[in-house]
């Protein structure tokens, strides 16, 4: 390693120190590399291990570098999803002295998949429709916080499972600049890049013969211009009624929340008379469902993996009677007598398939079909062992799974005990 090297880094981490800088990215050895499934980049990307994780390695000027380190850090100030920035590593030069790109690393996110490594042959219809629709909302997200993207697309965005839909994550800021708010002419340049980009993707895919025949690119890149606008008019827009009708802005305020984003702010007006109130939100937040399932038991988990959690909770308080008792208390006994037990019953082997979160979503998914099935109740303890064993073993992993420290198997055992409420219902 050269000693004039120079690393900006939001994280200590003496193991930075000892990889290969003085390489150019595309000759580092095979036992530096970590073999991951990367999209489409107009740099070299590499991913490398780094202590008990993955981090990505991007080739590029020191300029742009720097300023994507930190539009990256500042996104996460403003609690946009996207990779975690780790270091800016600047002035690389060769074992010869001859000067080499600058890179930027970022934290691989774990369970996260580029588009392409979402299928395995082809594209499915409802697959491409929901990659779509998690990017519309990233979209929106960025728009209300004043971030002009600029070169949107599929590609620059990673996904991760999210209870039967995707959530979407800004991968790559190169281009992206952040103002206090955004022009309707902004955000309608950043709409129809995302639209031709996508259109772009699709139609490469169907040139490969990997989009399944009835899909469109072409309407399928059109589905992120009307799920944009739909979500963006229902956070944003303006609602004028009756000043008798105030129930409306309690109704305002719920559908938000349905679509898993809280109110922070709202501007209420009458008009001279009193008799019409006009309300419009001036600060709305997203994470509603995820907020209240982490202060509730402590899981950090997606918006609808949160949502179907959260309607689990509630399943639970209303079978044993406890409505009214404390949420709280309520919620730790879930988290301890279901949720857990779930989780430690997963074989080892098996647990860098999926998060937990979307694990106990997909398992009650594959109880309530089992049930539908077999024209029974089917006890969580049984519907447990068929997932794992007929679904969950032949998944691929989706997590990084570095080393482990034992090769220990664990088997399915049963999870739940004389008081699971599942096993009455």
């Amino acid at each position: 390693m050269s000693g004039s090297l120079n690393i900006t880094s939001a994280i200590v981490d003496p193991a930075l120190l000892d990889l290969p800088w003085e390489l150019p990215l595309e000759n580092w050895p095979d036992d530096s590399i970590a073999a991951l499934p990367k999209g489409i980049s107009r740099h070299l990307v590499r991913f490398a291990h780094l202590g008990g994780y993955v981090i990505a390695i991007k080739e590029t000027s020191a300029e742009f570098a720097r300023r994507e380190y930190e539009m990256l850090r500042t996104l996460q100030r403003l609690e946009i999803p996207c990779v975690d920035p780790v270091a800016v590593i600047t002035n690389r030069t060769s074992h010869t002295g001859e000067p080499l790109e600058s890179v930027l690393v970022t934290r691989h996110l774990k369970f996260s998949l580029p588009y392409r490594a979402l299928y395995s042959q082809s594209l499915r219809p409802d697959t491409a429709t929901r990659l779509v629709d998690a990017l519309a909302v990233l979209l929106v997200r960025l728009h209300i916080v004043g971030f002009f993207w600029g070169d949107v697309s599929l590609s620059n965005t990673l996904f991760r499972r999210d209870a039967g839909a995707f959530a979407a994550y800004l991968v790559d800021a190169e281009t992206g600049q952040l103002y206090d708010g955004l022009s309707n002419g902004q955000r309608e340049n950043d709409l129809e890049i995302a639209r031709v980009n996508i259109a772009g993707e699709l139609l490469d895919l169907q040139a490969g013969g990997r989009l399944e025949d009835d899909i469109d690119p072409v309407d399928i890149s059109n589905g992120i211009v009307a799920a944009y606008r739909s979500l963006w008019k229902e956070l944003t827009g303006a609602e004028e009624f009756d000043q008798s009708e105030r129930w409306r802005i309690n109704q305002r305020v719920e559908r938000l929340n349905n679509l898993g984003f809280d109110i922070e702010e709202l501007a209420i007006k009458t008009d001279e008379t009193g008799t019409q109130v006009r309300i419009q939100p001036k600060v709305v937040d997203a994470g509603h469902h995820s907020r209240r399932l982490l202060r509730l038991t402590g899981l950090d988990a997606q918006e609808n993996q949160a949502r179907r959690l959260l309607n689990d909770l509630d399943s639970y308080a209303v079978t044993f009677g406890k409505k009214d008792v404390d949420e709280e208390m309520i919620a730790h006994e879930w988290l301890a007598k279901v949720f857990e037990p779930v989780i430690r019953a997963i074989p080892r082997d098996l647990r860098g398939k999926l998060e937990p979160a979307e694990v106990f979503h997909q398992l009650l998914e594959h109880r309530w079909y089992m049930s539908q099935r077999e024209k029974r109740d089917v006890p969580l303890a049984e519907a447990l062992n068929s997932y794992v064993d007929t679904v969950l073993r032949h998944r691929r992993d989706e997590a990084t799974v570095i080393n482990p420290l034992t090769e220990a198997i664990t088997l399915p055992t049963a999870v739940v005990d004389e008081d699971d409420w599942r096993l009455k219902v």
